[in-house]
């Protein structure tokens, strides 16, 4: 079981208004320590941005609680999927996103190192996250909650125990 994050650098875009134009973003590398180096993070990770579960129930109830997960001591509540920045930033805006900070794998390395990577093209995604969620402080992995079922090409999409409120429940009983 690993026990700390694993070592990736993420490929990010970022608004730079001095680029001026319809588009002032520019690509930034965002390593692993840069996301979970001496902070509380609780990460959760989803099959794929606008789709249907991810989209109705686990980001919005993360979003909605967020400040409680502020009041138990997290930094940070990231969302991370197998999709590139540019998917992530217009699901982000979709969504009305302002405290979840979407974190784009497009690569799904990450995804890969924490041993959750599962192809899933029998829905015609490809390889993508399994269901996970984990709380982190400063890079080790302290709890990982995982849907039950992990396998290629499910046929369901279980959403049991890695929604917002049971990493809260986790949290508060600490």
């Amino acid at each position: 079981m690993i026990t700390s994050v694993p070592k990736v650098v993420f490929k990010t875009r970022v608004r730079n208004e001095a680029l001026g134009g319809p588009n002032p973003f520019e690509w930034k590398d965002l390593t692993t320590d840069e996301v979970f180096a001496n902070k509380n993070v609780v990460l959760f990770s989803l099959p794929g941005a606008f789709t249907p579960t991810c989209s109705t129930s686990h980001l919005p109830r993360f979003e909605e609680l967020y400040q409680e997960f502020q009041d138990q001591g997290v930094d940070a509540v990231v969302c991370l999927s197998v999709n590139d920045a540019f998917v992530m930033y217009q699901w982000g805006l979709s969504q009305h996103a302002k405290n979840v900070f979407l974190l784009p794998d497009g690569n799904g390395e990450f995804t890969r190192k924490m041993g959750m990577l599962v192809d899933k093209s029998n829905l015609g995604f490809g390889m993508r996250s399994w269901r996970y969620s984990m709380y982190v402080e400063n890079g080790e992995i302290k709890k990982l909650f995982s849907e039950p079922g992990y396998e290629d090409n499910c046929p369901t999409d279980p959403f049991e125990v890695t929604d917002a409120d049971t990493m809260l429940s986790y949290l508060k009983g600490r």
